[in-house]
This record gives structure tokens, C-alpha cells and sequence, in this order.
């Protein structure tokens, strides 16, 4: 995903532009008007009974309505959910992800706009900046999406229950009529509406994602992810990233994790759970989702059933013109979903899905799933991609076809970084399919300990170049999306960190990526020289297999590899998790701040923070005038 210029190139206008357009393109991958606090009863059955380990894992039973012209939705859903904690609890907590909005101040956001004559500095007009709208305004937003719950009730008995929206408008809280002991199951119905907006295709577009990396790169502002980056429609094709109410998080003391909070990493944060969705549409609309489809009713509208086991979530991607082609590679089903203009760099993105599952099922393990997808759609600038259970988006403005006609009427410096954005996809492919592993299969708090899903992917898509594309395109690729990043990071002036820290720390994507991706994933490379290639695999398929639908932390991923040491490796194996993890490191074991670089914008040649930040200001300018040639 990120991937500057290679560092020992010189550092040429071209160049420069090759390395943000990497960086754009591994951006982290992912946070309406929220409704007022409420009180009131909802359609609930509860049924306590006590429930087998076998068939413990929650159910989710969803039918859902897609007004897709109108960009709405209804739904009616049945949670079927057992207590795994050995206390009874009478409280449901739920989170309603589309209503997430920024809180305090007025931090820069990727849908910025910028004034041409002084590139780095936002526009005044860019409604982007706006401080989120009153939690008690009860009109939706027209630019965030929106999900309210309307009903409550138990299903045994159909009798309501009382539930409550947080101030926020992103935490459900559903009281049962009865505590549920420890073991036994209840089950709820629910029923809800939503609205997602229309995207501005100018902010989807390529120069959006360069021009937004510019600026995460000119200035120190803070970035965080938007509801609207994973719910949404532009260009012809929509995205509900988390549509309905999803099943908070209980921690090991049995206390739900209802807080949701808006950072630069990713948002959805859920337990396995096996699904059964109904999706009815006009028969034109295609649909793709984390789950299978099984069955197909057709009259006036089309009603598509999908289903799925041991997923973390669910999100379906849906258009006129999307299209599929799939492979069946180690006994899974890979498949490839496009938009009729861009299937030949879609057919290409299967090849690379393909052989990234093949290399993954035999190092780590198989999945516990059926299919993976991989999908374009118009992502917002600064998100690159979006990992879901089973799906994996990847922005549209990446799947560049360099032999199209369309593409001589692009500047020639674009076009001269046509090696660069091709590689630069097929990371960030390898790295969505590593994501089904690392992620959705053993879960990890986003919010937490990022580093744990955001490294272990990015290091597996630079095992995919290395068992695929062998020794010699993996350095390459090593040096462009990992070294690289963190170098040019450094030689702006970015602080070096520790990597383990919880993604609030992490000011905008260009740090988010330099240091929990680029210096979190070099770490494991760091681990497989010091351990050896059978003892750090067995290391990882442990890890994989003991944690396998479960939620990892921090000392799960440590233990599975000092297990697999020799008693005389385990405390340099300390150390070495210590040192990149914890400590500042960085330009000792990656890579200092670059000179030339330096010396060609007029910096400090060590990094330092500058104060006179008029050479960002003239680089900002020259990718101003080339960038705004494309449309």
C-alpha cells in the first residue's frame, strides 16, 4: 500500500510525485445526523436456555431493503446471542457505526479541498472542516450517513423492550425483560432504517488521493476516518461498510466496550458471528457481500440471500455495471468484483487475490470462510483501502489501465509512473486478501493495538512478492513500501514512534502508515532473520491457529513466538520486540532522513520539525498544477 520513490533514486519532480501517489494508495484502511438520546420500548423475544459451546456464536438473521436511487434503506434484523461470561447480564450493547462523527475542534478530514494558489492550506468553502452537527439535531446530514433503530422487541415473547441511543448517536443500549445467566441465550429482533450520502466523484478521484497526501505530508493537522469513507454512493457503485446495529465487544471482565471513538485507523471492532442476509433490490442493481449468495427470488425486485459463518462483520458493495470473475485456489473461492470500464485491471487484481490466498493458506493456515473478495470502489481521498469480513475495497482511482485511450490525455508525468501505481495496487491487493488472516479471522482491537492486524498484513503482502515474484522484487518492494515510507516520513520532519500505541495517538494516514504499517511490518521481517524461517512459521501459525476467531492481543502474538524459541533466543527475541515496538528506533533500523531529499526542498537534513514550511508550500504548488490537468 504505501510506496514512495525508492530512497537512493534521485529526487526528481516525477519521483516525488511516484512516492505520494504510493503513500495515497496504502492510506489506512477504516467513521448523519446522530439520533437524540431516547427511551422507549422495542420488539424483543428473549428466550433463556442454555446453549451448547458448539453453537455459541452469535446469529444474525438480516433483511434488508435497498432503495438504491434513493440512497436508503429499511431493515429488519434477529440477534441470537449467548452469554459467554460466567456472570448474567441484563444489558445489550449495540453500535451504530454510520452516526460515528468527529468530536472537538474542527481536525482536518481527507475530503478536503485546497486553494490552488497556496497548496497547503484549506479552503475556506470546504464544508469538510465544518465541526460535527449537534447530537440533539434530529435532521439527518446530507453529507454522513444515518442508521436509527425504530423497534425493540424480544422474539420468544414479541413483547418490546426499552432500549437507548448514547448522546452520540453510536451506542445502542437494549434492556432484556430478565438477566441472562451465564450460558444461556437470548434473541431480539430489531428493526432500523438508514441513508447513506452521494460522494462527490471529485473527491474519489486520483488527484484527490495525491492532493490529499500532499497535505497530510505539509502540515501537522489531525485526520481521522469518517462514517461516510465506508458508507456511501458515488459514481454508480455504493458501499454499506456497516449498515445495521452490530454486537459490541465484551472484555475478558465481562464489560462491554461501548465506546466508539474516531481515530485515523479503522472503526468496526466486532466478535464472530454467522449471518443470514436477505437483500431485495431492483433487479439492475448487482450485489456482492461477505457472505455467499445461496438463493435468488425474483418478481418486480430481485431478492438475493447470502450467508456466511465466523464472520467479524458484514458489508455488501452494490451497482448497475459491477461485475465478478472468480478462482477457486486451495479450496477457497477467490473472486475479483469491477465496474464494466475498469475489468481489465480487475481481472489483473484477481491474479494477484489468487496467488496471495495460495501463499497465505499454506503458510499460515486455511480460512475459516468460503469466499474472498476483492472490490473496487470510489473510496474517499486518503483511503486507499477497507477491509471487511470476506471483502476487501480498494479505491477505484488506483485501478489505472495504462494501455486504455483515455490515458493519453493524462499528463506525461503521470503516465512515466506507471510502474509505480501497478505495483503500488498489487500491495495493496495482496495486502486486503493478508487482512482475512490478520484481522477478520484473528480478531484485534482497532482502536487498541492496530499494529497487530496493520503490520502482520502489510509484512504478509511482502511474503506474497517474495514467494511469487521472487527474492529480487520483494527487496524492491520492501525498500518502496516499507523503508521508503518511513524514510520520506522522517525527511518531512514526522517524529519517530513507538508502534504499538492505540491508533488515537496517530495524527494523520502518512504517520499511521510510516509507523504501525511500515515499522510494525518490518519488525516481523527483523524476527525471521533472528529466529529462522521454521521456527518464525511455526511461530505464526500458532499464533494463527490457538487464536484463531478469537480477539488477540499484544501478549498472544509474544508468546506464540517465544514459545517457538530456543530457551537461549528468548530474551534477544524480548529485546527485539521491545526495540520495535516500543522504542524510537526507527532511523537505526530502517532508514534516516534522506538527504537529497532534504537538500531539494531546503530542510534539515535531520528531520527536524521545520518551522519554515514555504519549500512544502512550492512542492505543493508544482503537483497543484500538473494534478489538476486529470478529470
Amino acid at each position: 500500500m504505501n510506496q514512495p520513490a525508492r530512497p537512493k533514486k534521485a529526487w526528481r519532480g516525477a519521483s516525488a510525485l511516484a512516492l505520494i501517489l504510493f503513500i495515497a494508495a496504502s492510506s489506512p484502511s477504516a467513521r448523519a445526523q446522530q439520533p437524540p438520546q431516547t427511551t422507549q420500548t422495542a420488539q424483543t423475544t428473549q428466550t433463556t436456555q442454555t446453549t451448547p459451546a458448539s453453537v455459541a456464536r452469535t446469529q444474525y438473521t438480516l433483511t434488508l431493503k435497498l432503495d438504491f436511487d434513493a440512497r436508503t434503506y429499511t431493515g429488519t434484523q434477529r440477534v441470537r446471542w449467548t452469554n459467554r461470561d460466567d456472570r448474567p447480564t441484563s444489558v445489550l450493547y449495540f453500535h451504530l457505526y454510520p452516526n460515528l462523527r468527529e468530536t472537538g475542534g474542527t481536525p482536518t478530514t481527507r475530503a478536503e479541498t485546497f486553494d490552488s494558489a497556496r497548496l497547503g492550506r484549506p479552503n475556506s468553502s470546504d464544508a469538510a472542516t465544518t465541526p460535527a452537527a449537534n447530537a440533539n439535531n434530529t435532521t439527518p446530514e446530507p453529507d454522513e450517513p444515518h442508521l436509527e433503530v425504530t423497534e425493540v422487541r424480544a422474539v420468544a415473547s414479541s413483547q418490546p423492550l426499552i432500549f437507548s441511543v448514547d448522546e452520540q448517536g453510536t451506542s445502542l443500549r437494549v434492556q432484556t425483560r430478565e438477566p441472562v445467566a451465564a450460558g444461556a441465550l437470548v434473541e431480539i429482533e430489531l428493526k432500523f432504517k438508514g441513508s447513506v450520502p452521494e460522494i462527490d466523484p471529485d473527491e474519489t478521484s486520483l488527484p484527490a488521493h495525491v492532493i490529499q497526501q500532499v497535505g497530510a505530508a505539509l502540515r501537522e493537522s489531525r485526520e481521522v476516518r469518517r462514517a461516510r469513507d465506508i458508507n456511501f454512493v458515488s459514481r454508480g457503485v455504493m458501499l454499506l461498510g456497516a449498515p445495521f446495529p452490530l454486537l459490541a465487544v465484551r472484555d475478558g471482565g465481562g464489560e462491554w466496550q461501548r465506546k466508539v471513538e474516531p481515530t485515523v485507523g479503522d472503526m468496526i471492532h466486532a466478535e464472530t458471528a454467522d449471518y443470514r442476509v436477505s437483500v431485495e433490490t431492483r433487479r439492475e442493481v448487482a450485489v456482492y457481500t461477505s457472505g455467499d449468495e445461496s438463493a435468488t427470488t425474483a418478481s418486480d425486485a430481485v431478492v438475493r440471500l447470502f450467508t456466511g459463518e465466523n464472520l467479524r462483520n458484514f458489508a455488501l458493495v452494490a451497482g448497475r455495471t459491477l461485475r465478478a470473475a472468480e478462482r477457486e485456489v486451495s479450496g477457497l473461492k477467490v473472486r475479483s468484483v469491477f465496474t464494466a470500464e475498469r475489468e481489465t485491471i480487475g481481472r489483473r487484481a484477481l491474479a494477484v487475490a489468487a496467488e496471495a490466498a495460495r501463499v497465505f493458506t499454506a503458510r499460515f493456515g486455511a480460512l475459516p470462510v468460503k469466499t474472498v473478495s476483492v472490490t473496487e470502489a470510489p473510496l474517499v481521498a486518503g483511503v486507499g483501502s477497507a477491509e471487511f469480513a470476506g471483502l476487501g475495497v480498494i479505491a477505484s482511482a488506483f485501478y489505472v489501465d495504462f494501455d486504455s485511450p483515455a490515458m493519453r490525455h493524462l499528463p506525461e508525468i503521470v503516465r512515466e509512473q506507471r510502474a509505480s501505481v501497478e505495483d503500488s495496487l498489487e500491495f495493496t491487493v495482496a495486502h486486503v486478501i493478508a487482512h482475512e488472516w490478520w484481522g477478520m479471522t484473528v480478531g484485534s482491537d482497532p482502536a487498541r493495538a492496530p499494529f497487530l492486524d496493520e503490520a502482520l498484513a502489510h509484512w504478509s503482502a511482502l511474503l506474497y512478492y517474495k514467494e511469487v515474484r521472487g527474492e529480487e522484487r520483494a527487496r524492491l518492494a520492501q525498500d518502496d513500501q516499507l523503508r521508503g515510507v518511513y524514510q520520506v516520513y522522517r525527511t518531512f520532519g514526522g517524529e519517530d514512534m513507538p508502534a504499538e500505541r492505540a491508533a488515537r495517538d496517530y495524527r494523520n494516514s502518512f504517520q499511521y502508515a510510516a509507523i504501525v504499517a511500515g515499522k510494525g511490518a518490518l519488525m516481523f521481517d527483523a524476527l525471521r532473520r533472528l529466529m529462522g524461517d521454521e521456527r518464525f512459521f511455526a511461530a505464526l501459525r500458532s499464533y494463527y491457529q490457538t487464536n484463531r476467531l478469537e480477539i488477540a492481543e499484544e501478549d498472544d502474538l509474544r508468546a506464540a513466538f517465544l514459545a517457538e524459541a530456543p530457551p537461549e533466543q528468548r530474551r534477544a527475541l524480548t529485546r527485539a520486540f521491545n526495540r520495535w515496538l516500543s522504542e524510537k528506533r526507527g532511523d537505526e533500523d530502517i532508514a534516516p532522513p534522506n538527504p537529497e531529499l532534504a537538500a531539494a526542498l531546503g530542510l534539515p537534513s535531520d528531520g527536524a520539525n521545520a518551522k519554515d514550511r514555504n519549500a512544502f508550500s512550492r512542492l505543493g504548488r508544482f503537483f497543484w498544477r500538473q494534478m489538476t490537468r486529470i478529470r
